[in-house]
């Protein structure tokens, strides 16, 4: 079992770039210095033509991409009311349209070989006896038994819009093996649902990928809390570095970035903060 970090788990979320074509965003590799992404799979299929051989072009500029990112139709996020309305797969009226996107996705992932898609769910509702329970619960399944069926691969929930326990339970009566985890200390903070180190050390069992975000928490009366660049919001990074550590996690950390003007530069920073930081788990 390992006992350190590598800066070799580190990669960057290519959407963070905003890139508008594959040539754009290899030149976003280039200026922050990391040749690794978890690739935003939505511009492929929306956009064909400007993403045309992306995988291509990627691999013959040195550029692994570690995973894939699902993003769900009509998301609003300006506000926590209403992207507790439209996020993720919950709401009943994009659902259909998702479900579309999907048989895009797998066959994308067929093709990069990719093996890991994130998504976020959206706000899994907090007890079993809630009716829309049993609905997420079973769209969860579907996509789950997708991805294996056509790709062997894994679907990884991006925490942040329930709590760990809530999470836990999820995962339990969904069922799936190829269902599991991808942390996000920050979006704990934005969402007011837990400590970020307390959540991650219940959910490591099931995390497939991390991401590297900071935050400030969000405050009363559904106040959305606020990203910060790494080091400067409220995550503990020698804690969630020790958690890691200790369980001997040798997946990817990666690195996102959905604010600011200087985006490159932030994801450079948190690079330079985390490798300065991982090497043996001290901070």
């Amino acid at each position: 079992m390992t006992k350190s970090l590598l800066p070799q788990q580190l990669a960057f979320c290519s959407w963070s770039t905003k890139p508008a074509t594959p040539e754009e965003l290899i030149r976003r590799c280039g200026e922050i210095g990391l040749v690794r992404i978890q690739l935003g799979l939505h511009p492929l299929y929306r956009d064909p033509d400007s993403w045309k051989d992306a995988g291509k072009k990627l691999s013959d500029a040195g550029i692994e991409i570690v995973s894939g990112m699902f993003a769900a139709r009509g998301e609003d996020y300006s506000s926590i009311d209403r992207i507790r309305k439209t996020g993720g797969i919950v709401p009943d009226a994009t659902w259909e349209g998702n479900w579309e996107d999907l048989q895009k996705v797998v066959t994308l992932c067929r093709d990069l070989g990719l093996k890991t898609v994130s998504t976020h769910a959206g706000f899994i509702p907090e007890e079993e006896d809630d009716p829309k329970f049993p609905v997420v619960v079973e769209r969860i399944q579907k996509m789950a038994d997708l991805f294996m069926e056509r790709f062997g691969g894994e679907l990884i929930l991006e925490t942040g819009q329930e709590t760990a326990d809530t999470l836990l339970e999820f995962l339990a009566v969904a069922g799936r093996s190829n269902l599991g985890v991808n942390f996000d200390p920050a979006n704990m903070l934005i969402y007011r649902m837990g400590d970020p180190v307390e959540s991650m050390e219940k959910l490591m069992p099931h995390i497939g990928q991390v991401h590297i975000k900071d935050a400030v928490r969000g405050g009363p009366d559904d106040e959305r809390g606020a990203e910060a660049r790494v080091g400067d919001g409220e995550v503990d990074w020698p804690g969630f570095i020790r958690v890691l550590v200790d369980a001997g996690y040798t997946g990817n950390m990666v690195i996102e970035r959905e604010k600011g003007d200087s985006r490159v530069a932030d994801i450079r920073h948190a690079a330079e903060f985390m490798t300065a930081r991982m090497v043996g788990g001290r901070a």
